[in-house]
């Protein structure tokens, strides 16, 4: 028997791709669905999106993208990251995949972008070389948009100027936070991933900027049991009732991705937020309750109001990492997707 029910709702992901493409006016919406889709599925996110008008998929590694390509036998299929070993690029050329150079030199016979480090600090090249025939298009990464648009804005400055004279091939620089607030970074493509999911890349409610949630997470209470006044649940004894206490058991973990440093965030039980309590183990977290409540009571991790933004949040951390950490694989997590 499943232990939680992860559903994606593929309808959720056309809406926020149609979004994107209003607010790109013109400019093409290439999917980012690398890591899984960001734990979503990458070929049901993919599907999705190529259906709601998206025109290519990303991907980081030459194995991913491998591996969509047999889900995907047409699509347009870009590798971000810098391929391992020549192996790599034989298997990209024969898939009919695009490759991203970043440094070295640019391997012949496949289509190719050129990455230009314009504030990232990270892989791409100082300046641009004189395209060779098989380059099709330039790209950048933007450092802040989520978060400084001024530097970003700096960023798409020295994009624009180092690539003008190339205007003729596809220049994209956007990300899903630039593809949102910040319409000079649009160029001919945006490369959004987070944003398709219905998660905000500036951990804030993502209906402020149209999106819907594509993910939601539920479980129930395995048992119900009343703590007394200094008894204590879970490891640590980091919580100690202070006065009579209802407390119920959710049977998922840290390994299910339901992350230790996530404890005292809030979930749904019966419809009714509660806070989580006591350190959250391998397999359980405890919920705090007003009330006795049947066991198999319905319990809401993500979804209903219940936001991914909250939960990184209470961690410390964003959404992208939420988001990845959650096991839709493991054989305790039953996975629905709603076409």
């Amino acid at each position: 028997m499943h232990r939680s029910e992860i559903t994606i709702d593929l309808g959720a992901i056309r809406h926020n791709a149609r979004r994107l493409l209003e607010l790109l006016d013109g400019a093409e919406l290439w999917a980012v669905v690398k890591a899984n889709g960001y734990g979503h599925g990458a070929a049901d996110v993919a599907r999705a999106a190529l259906s709601a008008g998206a025109t290519a998929l990303c991907v980081a590694t030459v194995d991913e993208g491998l591996e969509l390509r047999e889900r995907e036998p047409e699509a347009r299929i870009l590798i971000m990251g810098p391929p391992s070993e020549p192996r790599e690029v034989a298997a990209a050329r024969n898939a009919r995949l695009e490759l991203v150079v970043s440094g070295g030199e640019i391997p012949g016979d496949i289509p190719v972008h050129l990455k230009l480090d314009t504030g990232m600090g990270r892989w791409g090249l100082s300046e641009l070389p004189t395209p060779t025939a098989n380059v099709v298009g330039l790209m950048s990464h933007l450092a802040t948009s989520d978060s400084d648009p001024a530097f970003a804005r700096q960023q798409i400055a020295r994009f624009r100027e180092a690539t003008e004279p190339y205007s003729h091939l596809t220049r994209h620089l956007a990300n899903s936070a630039a593809a949102l607030r910040l319409p000079e970074a649009r160029f001919d493509a945006a490369r959004s991933g987070i944003a398709l999911l219905g998660i905000s890349p500036f951990e804030t409610d993502p209906a402020e900027d149209g999106l819907r949630p594509a993910l939601s997470w539920r479980s129930r209470l395995a048992q119900v049991r009343l703590l007394r006044p200094g008894e204590s649940t879970g490891y640590g004894r980091r919580f100690v009732a202070g006065r009579p206490t209802w407390i119920g058991i959710v049977p998922v973990g840290y390994e299910d991705g339901f992350r230790r440093d996530m404890c005292g965030t809030e979930i749904l039980v019966d419809g009714e937020r509660r806070r989580t309590i006591g350190t959250v183990s391998m397999d359980a977290v405890a919920v705090e309750l007003d009330r006795e409540l049947p066991v198999g009571t319905p319990v809401t991790v993500i979804g209903d109001g219940v936001l991914v933004e909250q939960h990184a949040k209470v961690a410390d951390t964003i959404g992208y990492e939420i988001a990845c950490g959650i096991n839709a694989g493991a054989v305790r997590a039953r996975r629905i997707v709603h076409d």
